[in-house]
């Protein structure tokens, strides 16, 4: 008897006496920290009174069996006094006497905090914890769903990548923490027009993606594209400054078929791959001849890894002259691919799969420190001591320690700083601090820097006039056609007047034409590279040119005309 008082009264577990219409009879515990009711309050209280409607008939099912004999174990929820749902796990047991169930003994356990692990659980597996979104594994699933209910043809889903234009420099202008508030605002605009369940979720970073139906057709399809580019035009507010953002979204149309989740998702973001090389802020549907593209890029940048190791790259040079005198007074390294099957391969080919993949950094190093250590032994052989200039990728600007990788060179290939040049591009100095400060470091150890492709992408002169900058080279593509285009025309005369007021040479590039080089001289352009004085040319027949052009004339020098008006 003492047994059971200490049982009645110590255990852990709560438990009551129920009759055979359901009330409470006795309960071993006080119930109020539980359901808000004491004991007195609930003896004789029917159990349903306390059971949720969700619970009801479960509840009645589990009595019915455990008056017949059977033992019963059942989740229900309930409700508190206060009107808060609690969980409930419920194991039940028959009260005999003379063979007779004469009640309910159950045996009760509050399993709420467990359900809300569970759920919280759940959530972290299935939802992005900053937007409230579907993340990657519910949206894969859910997309799998869909698929397979549309096997037979009678469905017709798009399944769209997005991801916004330039996040990064978001980040870099206001910090991580107003890039993820505008990412939140970015999915409170997508949910108020994709707000089916599973329609829209965030994957990772700034890119999100959306399952549409578009089994209306394409104009239906094009429509709701345009409806998700829209809703994002109107400005966002971060920290009081107005931002304006574009996206670029790539979709892949389901038409039926064995095609999965996994595999339809790859279409898109190849087709999001594509509109972002063609300059972003659109979309773009994939199409068969990605595949091939994509494959061809993998392929590529597996040979060139290869090529690297089997040391397949090789150098040429294009001399640069020097306009008033002809003399060469520089030359670019320019890489070569000397491909085993496919014979020399052209730097278009292969440079932007190595940006990409990030193999530019070891090629890049690898140019560097060919084309020092190539003019390095001219030199020794007694050619002109002249600079080589090398492009370095934006990559190898970014890096943290270019200075010191530039410096390890020189030293280990004995050529002076005053003979290597390095080109950078325009965009490269968007970031006028680090750039600057970068810039800085490498002029300090003697090195010169010029930029490249002048005209076709920052082009402020607030920079040029702010870093450490030598030389201006002019793009092709201004050059091409300054006999037919006053614009172009125009516009070279403007950056040589205004380079040579900053105190600053100029380079054209890309002239192949005598009345290019009289133009150039009429506008008193310090230098010129391209066809006209020589294409590029590998390390041995540019080792005889400057034997043959040593002290003499390379270009031919024509008497220079008047500027007069540009025309």
């Amino acid at each position: 008897m003492e047994l059971l008082d200490s049982l009645y009264n110590n255990s852990p577990i709560s438990f009551a006496i129920i009759d055979r219409q359901g009330r409470f009879i006795d309960i071993n515990r006080d119930p109020s920290d539980l359901v808000g009711f004491s004991k007195s309050d609930m003896n004789g209280m029917l159990f349903t009174a306390l059971v949720d409607s969700s619970s009801h008939e479960v509840t009645r099912h589990m009595f019915l069996r455990t008056l017949n004999g059977e033992k019963c174990s059942q989740e229900i929820k309930i409700i508190h006094k206060l009107g808060h749902s609690i969980d409930l796990n419920i194991h039940t047991s028959p009260l005999i006497r003379r063979n007779k169930a004469i009640g309910i003994l159950a045996f009760i356990q509050d399993i709420s905090d467990r359900k809300r692990s569970v759920e919280r659980i759940r959530y972290m597996a299935y939802y992005d914890d900053m937007t409230g979104l579907p993340n990657r594994r519910f949206f894969t699933n859910r997309l799998q769903e869909k698929l397979d209910s549309a096997r037979d043809g009678s469905g017709r889903l798009a399944v769209c990548y997005m991801d916004v234009d330039r996040f990064k420099l978001v980040n870099a202008s206001f910090g991580r923490d107003f890039g993820d508030m505008l990412l939140l605002q970015i999915a409170e605009r997508l949910s108020r027009i994709l707000n089916e369940p599973g329609e829209l979720a965030r994957m990772e970073g700034d890119e999100f993606a959306a399952c549409l139906d578009c089994s209306s057709g394409d104009e239906d399809l094009n429509a709701r594209l345009d409806e998700m580019m829209a809703v994002l035009v109107e400005p966002f507010e971060l920290g009081g400054i107005p931002v304006h953002i574009t996206v670029s979204i790539g979709v892949a149309v389901y038409n039926g078929g064995p095609e999965d989740a996994t595999a339809i998702q790859k279409r898109a973001d190849m087709a999001l791959q594509r509109v972002k090389e063609n300059g972003k802020d659109d979309y773009m549907l994939h199409s068969g001849d990605m595949d091939h593209v994509a494959l061809h890029k993998l392929t590529i940048q597996h040979e060139m890894r290869k090529a690297l190791h089997n040391k397949e790259f090789l150098l040429y040079y294009q001399p640069q002259y020097d306009l008033a005198s002809g003399q060469i007074v520089g030359m670019e390294a320019l890489i070569r691919w000397n491909h085993p099957e496919k014979g020399l391969v052209p730097p278009g080919e292969f440079i932007p799969a190595a940006e990409e993949s990030g193999i530019i950094v070891p090629l890049g190093e690898w140019v560097l420190e060919e084309a020092c250590r190539q003019n390095k032994e001219w030199q020794e052989e007694g050619m002109a001591r002249i600079p080589v200039s090398v492009n370095l990728s934006m990559r190898q600007f970014s890096e943290r320690n270019l200075t010191g990788k530039v410096a390890d060179i020189l030293n280990q290939t004995g050529l002076e700083p005053r003979y290597l040049e390095l080109e950078i591009t325009e965009s490269m100095t968007m970031d006028v601090e680090r750039a600057s400060q970068c810039l800085k470091e490498l002029t300090d150890i003697g090195v010169n820097i010029s930029i490249d492709d002048f005209g076709t992408g920052y082009s402020s002169f607030h920079y040029l006039k702010n870093l450490p900058i030598a030389r201006l080279k002019i793009d092709r593509s201004f050059v091409r056609d300054i006999h037919q285009d006053p614009n172009d025309a125009a516009i070279v005369a403007a950056i040589i007047a205004m380079a040579h007021n900053l105190q600053l040479q100029v380079i054209a590039e890309g002239v192949e034409t005598e009345d290019q080089v009289h133009f150039l001289r009429s506008h008193r352009c310090d230098e010129m590279q391209g066809y006209f004085g020589s294409p590029p040319l590998d390390s041995e027949k540019t080792q005889r040119l400057l034997r043959e052009k040593h002290n003499r004339t390379a270009l031919p020098v024509y008497p220079i005309r008047a500027a007069g008006t540009v025309s």
